[in-house]
């Protein structure tokens, strides 16, 4: 139950007026009060038309709100004012919600975890089945839910066949199950399953922070433990009233993009690898493994665990440091130009690359991609720019698209990327500013809650959190970049042929655990 609605309130339709979304900006604490309910038809009239106008949905979920009602929440992304927008509206239980998936084809995941998690029946959902194969408290206990035991979609007619991959796979990878199907090689659709990974975090967060409540960030999705860490931080230090000095924003914002770094350049090198080119798997590799290492060298851990903290960072960059931090950033992206320019200069590569696995323009809008897959497709997103905040806000990164949303594109982004980083790194590091690295966290704002978007090296990441009465946290939501755009690698699969899998996987180096939590 939502305790921060008192008794007067319960009715939410006798103080129901506002037919527009609540207004906010990333990282602003508010009032729970100050996000009035909407009536539903005003709810889901306003989701659509604000939809159509070019937001994007950042979140939607579903929490309790009393006995017999759920809260239905929408965080909408509106980058042409910079701001948030959050509506609310009341759902009671037994009640059909009838699904916005035909016209927002982006919420149906949405969608589709909110009825798996909460037991809610939705009507008219294109293919409503579980997300995670999570166990809902409002389902039978006794029917046992396993990852990817499920009806499939199937193509049926002469010479169709069905191809499975997966959950384990050759590789020491994360398990997760593709299902093709294909006439003779070439695929007409693929359903990707997952939920293999889901351990709950969302749920580990109920009731915190806690000592242990960073340590469940740093392993929603193991390679992003930084992007991760800073909007969990974002969000207590912005409950809080907490001040975080700039020495402590650059900091984390030079771990972040040494994350970037890293597995750019890895996923660079798997790309050439899957192609059978040579001289850039193997550079690349080791190159990736030296852009872990400056993160190591700032805070011990090559992915950076224990380095961002409520209040700020546990680790500082001294002179010293940060000469040898620039060294080593300098020496190691002149090598990776060397690697990666003989991509761009092999005929045989970008034959394999180009036109292959593309995403178009219209379908990356409509299903809602974020990071590199989504400005690999000519759709421009990125919050370091568009929601900016520590000290996005005073030191400026281009924006890296480019418009043909195909392999080709994804890596030739993350090369752009590359190069951006660099120079922001640099910039940052001759121009550290002065002052403490972490500051005193106090209570948590009872009855609050927060967005917060950090630009991760796959895109958007959006943590909101609501407290209750007493300040504790009674509603955690993460949303990973993968959760966006695991649709957009099936999308890209259509009309290729199967042996196109594996660099169209790795063009878009999606998370299995982010994505399960």
């Amino acid at each position: 139950m939502d305790s921060c609605i008192g008794k007067k309130d319960t009715d939410y339709l006798k103080s129901v007026e506002k037919k527009d979304f609540f207004k906010t900006h990333n990282c602003q604490s508010i009032p729970i009060s100050g996000i009035p309910f909407m009536k539903i038809d005003d709810f889901r009239s306003t989701l659509i038309s604000a939809m159509l106008e070019g937001c994007s949905l950042s979140a939607f979920f579903a929490s309790p709100y009393n006995d017999d009602s759920l809260k239905i929440t929408a965080v909408l992304s509106d980058r042409a004012e910079n701001a948030l927008k959050i509506g609310t509206t009341v759902h009671k239980k037994g009640e059909t919600w009838h699904s916005l998936s035909k016209q927002i084809p982006s919420i149906q995941l949405f969608e589709r975890e909110m009825a798996e998690q909460w037991g809610i029946a939705i009507e008219n959902h294109p293919w409503l089945k579980p997300v995670r194969y999570q166990q809902s408290p409002e389902l039978d206990k006794k029917k046992k839910i396993l990852p990817a035991v499920t009806d499939f979609y199937q193509v049926t007619g002469e010479q169709i066949h069905e191809v499975a991959v997966g959950p384990v796979h050759a590789g020491i990878i994360e398990p997760g199950h593709f299902r093709f199907q294909c006439h003779g090689e070439n695929v007409f659709h693929l359903e990707i399953a997952l939920g293999f990974q889901h351990r709950g975090i969302e749920k580990h967060l109920i009731g915190s922070p806690n000592s242990k409540s960073i340590y469940y960030i740093e392993n929603t999705a193991g390679d992003t433990a930084i992007a991760h860490s800073v909007s969990y931080c974002q969000s207590i230090e912005g409950l809080s009233g907490c001040f975080i000095s700039p020495r402590a924003e650059a900091i984390r914002a030079i771990a972040i993009e040494l994350e970037r770094l890293a597995n750019h350049t890895g996923d660079l090198g798997a790309l050439a690898q899957d192609v059978g080119f040579l001289p850039t798997s193997s550079y690349c590799g080791r190159l990736r493994g030296d852009f872990l290492n400056m993160t190591a060298l700032i805070c011990g851990s090559r992915f950076g665990r224990s380095l961002v903290k409520p209040g700020g960072v546990n680790f500082d960059i001294d002179n010293q440091r940060a000469t040898e931090l620039a060294k080593r950033l300098n020496a190691t992206a002149k090598d990776v130009e060397n690697a990666v320019s003989l991509l761009w200069e092999s005929p045989s590569v970008l034959s394999r690359f180009d036109g292959t696995g593309t995403v178009t323009n219209a379908a990356a809008r409509d299903i809602g991609l974020v990071g590199v897959a989504a400005r690999a497709s000519d759709f421009p997103c990125d919050v370091r720019q568009d929601f900016p905040d520590g000290i996005y806000q005073f030191f400026h990164i281009p924006m890296s698209t480019w418009h043909t949303g195909d392999v080709f594109a994804r890596a030739y982004v993350r090369w752009l990327e590359i190069q951006h980083s660099v120079a922001f790194i640099n910039e940052l590091l001759k121009a550290l500013p002065t002052g403490s690295i972490k500051n005193p966290v106090g209570e948590l704002s009872p009855c609050s809650q927060i967005v917060t978007l950090v630009e991760g090296w796959r895109g958007e990441i959006c943590h909101t959190v609501q407290t209750d009465e007493r300040g504790k946290i009674v509603h955690y939501k993460i949303v990973d970049p993968s959760f966006h755009n695991w649709p957009g690698l099936a999308v890209a699969l259509r009309n290729q042929e199967i042996s196109d899998f594996p660099i169209c996987n790795k063009s878009f180096n999606l998370s299995y655990c982010g994505f399960d939590l």
